[in-house]
């Protein structure tokens, strides 16, 4: 494909910003509590009984880049970037520079960034992995093991006020994780912890309607696949838990692949991840840049109907954001193309043996410094 057909879109000049609080789509207005008319174009939603109709067809998956990796964008123009460059949504992380949970006036801001959102036509997935929102000395701290029980009170209320954020804004989900096992904190200990903090975030999330998908993360409790499933066992599997599936997380420890990891958690899917990764290596990297196969991947994702956003993750690459969100799509629909074309799936495959279930990387990136 030419380089003209990766060209972004260009914008009008006159596209509102935040602070101008424009109008909002018809298509989108009715999730969003409060958002007004406007003519700006209804992303049409794709049908997955539509495209399995067709022989041989495949559900267009829709991809969205997040701000974690444009922190250094101010929001209103890192909504502008990923519009521009066609992508469907963005992975919304709430954070001191991006729609800060815990300033002044989060319910009117919120509506601002959710007018901004419909009139460019971008989803959005609420996620929850700030590095310092909360304890600007304690990287992801507080969590929800930590011993203080006023410190998990912290992390959960941060749960309950993204959960509102997303309903507000219409997203298909908010997105969480459980935490590194503190020292000296056995890990019945941790796990009783992370049950009973969660309860009441649930409780909230069932009231909106939001699922709350829970992410596996290398080197924290809740670190695989089985892991989430002996969460959901804990709970008595409520509606409101989902699973945040990461594609380079699957590539990292999972048993299987990641083509598999994906037919396996099928039903639980709430929201994806995606970025490249090495096996035994918990560091996000560009696309072509680790092991992963991703038409596959994207095959196995489109055939189970998912229409969640499957937001491309670099939280370590901020410093040259828009390069790689300029780079990442291309990227993407050229493996969905390839992925149309591929045979059905064979039997499950099996990864080489990874470090042992929660064990951290010993790259930088780790388990939690990500």
């Amino acid at each position: 494909m030419s380089a003209d057909a990766h060209a972004p879109k260009s914008r009008a000049t006159t596209s509102p910003t935040i602070d101008a609080q424009p109008a909002t789509s018809p298509s989108t207005a009715s999730a969003r509590p409060g958002a007004s008319p406007s003519t700006a174009p209804a992303r049409p939603e794709a049908s997955p009984s539509a495209f399995l109709a067709r022989p041989g067809a495949l559900p267009s998956l829709r991809f969205g880049y997040g701000t974690n990796g444009l922190a250094d964008l101010r929001l209103d123009d890192a909504l502008g970037l990923l519009a521009d460059l066609g992508y469907d949504g963005v992975g919304l992380t709430l954070d001191h520079m991006h729609l800060d949970p815990l300033a002044p006036d989060l319910a009117a801001r919120t509506r601002r960034v959710g007018q901004r959102l419909d009139a460019l036509g971008l989803g959005v997935t609420v996620e929850t992995g700030a590095r310092y929102v909360l304890d600007p000395r304690r990287k992801h701290g507080p969590s929800l093991l930590d011993p203080d029980p006023d410190d998990r009170a912290r992390r959960a209320d941060l749960l309950v006020r993204a959960v509102r954020v997303a309903a507000d804004l219409g997203a298909h989900a908010v997105h969480c994780f459980g935490g590194v096992v503190p020292e000296d904190t056995d890990t019945d200990t941790a796990w009783k912890r992370l049950a009973e903090t969660l309860t009441p975030v649930l409780d909230v999330a069932a009231s909106a309607g939001i699922p709350l998908a829970v992410e596996p993360e290398p080197g924290h409790l809740l670190a695989t696949l089985a892991d989430f499933h002996r969460l959901r066992s804990a709970l008595g599997d409520p509606e409101a838990l989902g699973l945040t599936l990461d594609i380079g997380h699957c590539q990292c420890l999972e048993p299987l692949s990641p083509a598999d990891c994906v037919r396996a958690a099928a039903p639980w899917v709430r929201h994806v991840q995606i970025e490249d990764m090495r096996r035994g290596v918990h560091e996000h990297l560009p696309f072509g840049d680790g092991e992963i196969d991703f038409p596959p991947v994207l095959a196995a994702l489109a055939a189970t109907g998912y229409q969640g956003l499957t937001v491309v993750e670099l939280p370590r690459h901020s410093h040259a954001g828009p390069h790689f969100a300029a780079h990442s799509l291309p990227f993407l629909r050229h493996a969905e193309r390839t992925a149309a074309t591929l045979p059905p799936a064979t039997a499950p495959a099996l990864q080489q043996a990874a470090p042992p279930h929660g064990a951290p990387s010993a790259t930088p990136e780790g388990s939690s410094t990500r």
